[in-house]
């Protein structure tokens, strides 16, 4: 398989209620950890819902790193696709980690991307 990309999915539990229903912080917060990956910040977008819950996506030059909160349940989903060499995205889950004063994590890592076929082109795993 070729990997174009790495796609971190990181699921942060039991984290700071107030934090994670603050915009101001989770834009902050992802925007520090874009910056501590190494990665090139683009631009970002973030919302917040009524009556709670905050979502968000920096963009990079590099691709994307994208959030979702559940103030309700302490909870916050992220991911961070990257496909740019030296862009370190433990050390954006170390820091997410910390920012959200998260209990519990789990991390999955998917490696993106697909087998070339006669004509070059990338297609289905094999």
């Amino acid at each position: 398989m070729e990997v174009l990309g790495r796609h971190m999915l990181l699921e942060l539990f039991s984290c700071d209620e107030k934090v994670l229903d603050d915009l101001a912080s989770i834009e902050a917060f992802m925007k520090e950890a874009a910056r501590v990956s190494g990665a090139t910040i683009v631009e970002s977008v973030f919302h917040r819902f009524q009556p709670h819950g905050i979502s968000g996506v920096v963009v990079v030059a590099e691709s994307h790193l994208a959030i979702h909160t559940w103030p309700e349940h302490g909870y916050a989903a992220v991911d961070f696709f990257t496909c740019g060499p030296g862009i370190d995205y433990w050390q954006a889950h170390n820091y997410l980690k910390q920012a959200f004063a998260a209990e519990e994590f789990e991390v999955r890592e998917i490696e993106r991307g697909g087998d070339r076929d006669a004509s070059g082109r990338l297609g289905r795993r094999k």
